[in-house]
């Protein structure tokens, strides 16, 4: 697997975006900045192919959930900004629905089809913006990867033009869920090559978010493989060199 460090260059050595492309607001950007010197110290995070982050167009970026850590982690080394689902609980405290707010987040009720984040949702990625996507719906309970939520097959089907698969890895060891807060640790992040949408519509949606799923834990089993980590097992279809008709 060809891995690199260096993120897309026609998105850096510059302040502002391409024309046609989204720029991050002010707070973001210092927020990026704060995390890159706040993390390098008890995680320095290596994070692989960002040269993956598309140039332009709508994208959204499915992601496995380890912990707390992750939303920074997703989007903290990508040059566009990000949009985020959160849960509905966290815009109600006085203040910090303000905060997030200006990253980008606005919320999703938990343990529901809820059609209004759906909604807006899919009219940021048509708008040209960037999506993450935590597509187990909670943190994972080992360190595996969990079954997909279906609806990410919309957001990525019908709106996206492009789906980047991502795995974090080392965030579950460093901040588990029974655990009250973060221990230092190694941590891992790495994107896969972009998928079209052209490829992503000529397949069903359980056929999409499985394909997808699996790339993200053959990616995970390489990242484990290299740092020297236990490989984590799955049934079935779900191992090594098992998807063939994908």
């Amino acid at each position: 697997m060809n891995l690199t460090t260096r993120p897309n260059p026609e998105l850096t050595g510059r302040w502002w975006m391409p024309d046609g492309v989204e720029s991050a607001n002010l707070p973001y950007r210092i927020m990026r900045r704060v995390l890159h010197v706040a993390m390098a110290l008890p995680w320095g995070p290596r994070v692989y192919n960002r040269c993956y982050e598309p140039t332009r167009g709508g994208a959204v970026y499915i992601c496995n959930h380890q912990s707390f850590l992750d939303p920074m982690l997703m989007s903290y080394s990508l040059r566009r900004p990000m949009s985020f689902m959160a849960r509905d609980s966290l815009f109600k405290v006085p203040g910090f629905s303000q905060l997030i707010s200006k990253f980008n987040a606005f919320p999703v009720k938990r343990g529901s089809a809820d059609t209004g984040a759906m909604k807006e949702a899919m009219r940021r990625i048509k708008a040209g913006g960037q999506m993450v996507v935590f597509a187990e719906g909670t943190r994972t309970l080992d360190g595996r990867i969990g079954p997909f939520l279906p609806g990410v097959a919309l957001l990525a089907q019908r709106a996206a033009e492009w789906t980047v698969p991502v795995v974090i890895d080392g965030a579950f060891e460093v901040w588990p869920r029974t655990q009250r807060l973060p221990s230092p640790g190694h941590i891992v992040v790495q994107y896969a090559k972009p998928i079209h949408r052209d490829e992503a519509r000529r397949q069903s949606p359980q056929e999409f978010i499985s394909h997808v799923r699996q790339i993200i834990i053959e990616m995970q089993t390489d990242v484990r493989r290299r740092m020297g980590r236990p490989e984590l097992k799955y049934q079935g279809a779900e191992t090594r060199g098992e998807t063939g008709k994908f």
